[in-house]
């Protein structure tokens, strides 16, 4: 599947996604325990993963899994950070609009950068020159159960919170669950396998592009399904974060004149590091 079309269905899914759990809702609120959807959403990515892994260990060069603990201590940090986001997601669209919650969606690049930024010092720093050639020589791969463990564990802290007063999660999984909230479900997961697949074999730039659209035909769906009125501040807003998205990913050259000098230095240094890939 060319990355364009993955690119499309995701700018869809983002877009749908803040829709459908909007449409979940009844009477500005859910019948059914929204904490239960990012577990089931992680469910759904691991089966599909490990079906997906099943067939490439299949093949007459099986994948290298990473098994490098200092590798491994670090895949619970995005789970953990998945299943703040997620739940942080459903409680906030009860308080915005759907297109408000994708422009506020792009602040998560600040964070990203500044945090980002900080990690790798920090993890640098300490790790080993042996230990990181051995951590870079080795494929990353980031199970999906850790995702599901975290959501399991999040449901059940909340049961002893209530003191059980509804029952166990498991018994009350699928309460109050609609047509539209399975389609939420089905959507979770499918927009995190979509970005895994964008990330692997395309670059970062075709995601931004995705959710910069997004914001736009989110926009657009609302006013007919909502009966929504974009103001002049919206446009304004859309406007300014996609031009801000692609001022940060796109490549200098783009954005500014560059001498011939620097511009020759700088294919040079694209033609060293293609070079350096294409022999390793």
């Amino acid at each position: 599947m060319q990355w364009y079309v993955v690119a499309s269905f995701l700018t869809i899914l983002t877009s749908s996604q803040g829709i459908l759990t909007t449409l979940s809702q009844s009477n500005g609120g859910y019948k059914y325990d929204y904490a239960t959807v990012p577990f089931l959403a992680e469910v759904f990515k691991l089966i599909v993963s490990s079906m997906m892994l099943w067939r490439e260990c299949q093949a007459s060069t099986p994948p290298k899994i990473t098994t490098d603990w200092r590798s491994v201590r670090l895949y619970p940090i995005p789970s953990v950070i998945y299943l703040i986001h997620n739940n942080v997601q459903f409680a906030t669209l009860t308080y915005v609009d759907t297109s408000t919650y994708q422009i506020m969606g792009n602040l998560k690049i600040v964070t990203t950068g500044i945090l980002f930024s900080g990690w790798l010092s920090f993890y640098w720093l300490l790790e080993q020159p042996q230990a990181r050639s051995k951590v870079v020589e080795k494929l990353l791969q980031i199970p999906s159960r850790f995702g599901a463990m975290f959501n399991m564990a999040k449901l059940t802290i909340d049961d002893f919170r209530s003191g059980f007063e509804n029952g166990p999660w498991w018994r009350r999984l699928f309460n109050g669950y609609s047509a539209t909230t399975w389609l939420v479900v089905l959507n979770l997961g499918s927009t995190g396998l979509l970005v895994s697949w964008l990330m692997k074999y395309a670059d970062n730039i075709v995601k931004v592009y995705s959710t910069s659209m997004a914001m736009l035909l989110t926009m657009l769906v609302s006013v007919y399904i909502f009966n929504f009125k974009p103001t002049l501040q919206l446009f304004l807003r859309i406007i300014i974060c996609m031009m801000s998205l692609h001022m940060y990913f796109a490549p200098p050259t783009v954005l500014v004149d560059l001498p011939l000098t620097a511009k020759a230095s700088t294919e040079s240094v694209e033609e060293v590091s293609v070079d350096q890939k294409t022999t390793s």
